[in-house]
């Protein structure tokens, strides 16, 4: 029964880790969260329309410790995610950030990085993680919304974990060892800019964080051996821009 509890403890503990180490900052009003039907689904990402989306697939090539990172960013299953991420990366948003939390012990978790905090050197490490991409067009922070898609589905669910939506299916993208996703902290909606990268299989993260991409090429030679304070030199998208579309950003409330 001790083991038991000890296996479910510390996943909890991981997730409350990632949690705390999220963008912070407010999500939407209770009042704008959507109902888990389809048609309340479709309405809420029309809602988003003023955010980036990619429609379709990107490749992404970051270059940490001099050596490249190939990151396959999904936009036919997590459009609004993607496409924030992409924007970031077309923008050089993340071009001298730091990965500052990296835990592998007791088990291997995650890589984190993205604040932009962090491109200030004097900035410790420990005080970063509260950052996220402050948007000149509007000088407020973009916050994207929670953004998953269950596998029988044709749309992901927004602004909701699976759990408090009731859906009991796997995320077609989910969390195996590789998987690109956003870090946020306690509401759903508080995702900026802050990503991770998932050192193993880590599905008590499912239906919970939204994944958007896979490592394919430097997860053993790159990923596995960031350390805290490494720095993403440049990235850049070397396919699929142009399924890039971004609309005139309306003033986030």
């Amino acid at each position: 029964m001790q083991r038991k509890i000890s296996q479910w403890l510390l996943p909890l503990f991981l997730i409350v880790t990632l949690l705390v180490t999220g963008c912070s900052g407010t999500s939407v009003s209770n009042a704008e969260v959507s109902t888990s039907n389809s048609s309340s689904q479709t309405q809420l990402a029309t809602k988003y329309n003023y955010l980036p989306k990619l429609n379709g697939k990107a490749k992404v090539e970051m270059i940490v410790n001099s050596s490249v990172i190939t990151i396959e960013v999904d936009g036919d299953n997590a459009p609004i995610t993607a496409g924030n991420f992409v924007d970031l990366v077309q923008q050089g948003v993340y071009d001298g950030l730091a990965f500052h939390r990296v835990v592998r012990e007791p088990q291997p978790f995650v890589v984190q990085g993205g604040d932009p905090q962090s491109k200030d050197l004097n900035v410790p490490l420990n005080n970063l993680g509260t950052g996220g991409f402050i948007d000149p067009k509007t000088s407020r922070e973009r916050y994207i919304p929670l953004e998953i898609k269950p596998t029988e589905a044709k749309e992901p669910v927004y602004s909701k974990t699976f759990e408090v939506a009731g859906i009991q299916q796997q995320p077609i993208l989910y969390h195996k060892r590789g998987a690109v996703a956003m870090a946020r902290s306690q509401p759903p909606d508080s995702a900026s800019s802050q990503f991770y990268f998932a050192l193993t299989d880590l599905p008590f993260l499912d239906g919970s964080y939204a994944v958007f991409g896979n490592v394919t090429q430097g997860m053993k030679e790159v990923v596995d051996q960031i350390q805290a304070g490494d720095r993403i030199e440049s990235a850049k998208v070397v396919e699929g821009i142009e399924n890039l579309t971004i609309k005139t950003n309306r003033n986030q409330s």
